[in-house]
């Protein structure tokens, strides 16, 4: 049989997978849900390669930990608390939502923006990938009161714009007019409800924002509240081996 320290008990793992508490697990032993290699009454306690266990003859449901690029509806909020109203967790399956450590995302959306949202239980990415030392490109794509103008465009692409309450200046920022109204924005940072604020204030206020891009990850192809299961590394963000 194989079995390693390194590998946590059995119950620990599935319990933190999402399969129910530890003494669940220990019932789902007793009624040869689980088994090791094909035996079924593998012990609790044993530390045991998870590629080797198996619930309902099925492999265990993303051991390695999750990240998935998600179309984000309007209207959802990046929250756990209920309080608030429709979540991008509600769109996830029902075992996900009890994993330990719990999903959470990538940087936010507001609730009217709509577009690629990255979630995952790997909290060691969260902190990498929204730390300010990592640059990862962010695009944006606009609707807006007013006509867009070539001094917005320079505005944004000189790193000077300080918005309102803050010192330190924006990042400087692609902004391409793609019609009168309509823009895309290419960001290296994530301030709070940075593409609207910066709109804002250079007189465009925002009406409608969908992000379309995340690092190398489009939003192209994935459907609306539906989302893509990717490795959960920083190279499936970043495109970079």
């Amino acid at each position: 049989m194989p079995s390693a320290k390194r590998h946590p008990r059995i119950d620990q793992l599935l319990a933190s997978l999402g399969y129910g508490t530890r003494r669940d697990i220990d019932i789902w032993i007793k009624r040869g849900r689980i088994t090791v290699q094909g035996e079924t009454d593998p012990r609790s306690e044993m530390r045991v390669d998870p590629a080797f266990i198996r619930f309902d003859d099925d492999e265990l449901d993303h051991p390695e930990g999750i990240l998935i690029a998600m179309h984000k509806p309007r209207g959802h909020v990046c929250s756990h608390q209920a309080a608030e109203g429709p979540s991008v967790y509600d769109l996830l399956p029902e075992r996900w939502k009890a994993r330990t450590p719990r999903i959470e995302t990538i940087g936010r959306l507001d609730r009217d923006t709509s577009g690629i949202l990255l979630l995952t239980d790997q909290h060691d990415l969260i902190q990498k990938m929204t730390s300010p030392k990592n640059h990862v490109p962010k695009v944006y794509e606009a609707k807006v009161e007013g006509a867009l103008t070539q001094n917005m465009v320079d505005i944004f692409a000189a790193g000077t714009l300080v918005l309102h309450g803050e010192t330190k200046p924006c990042l400087p920022a692609k902004l391409e007019i793609l019609e009168t109204r309509h823009a895309r924005v290419t960001l290296n940072e994530g301030r709070y409800h940075q593409v609207r604020r910066m709109f804002g204030s250079v007189g465009a206020p925002v009406l409608t924002l969908q992000r379309v891009a995340f690092g190398a990850l489009k939003l192209e192809g994935i459907p609306l509240s539906c989302f893509h299961e990717l490795e959960p590394t920083i190279e499936s963000i970043t495109g970079q081996a």
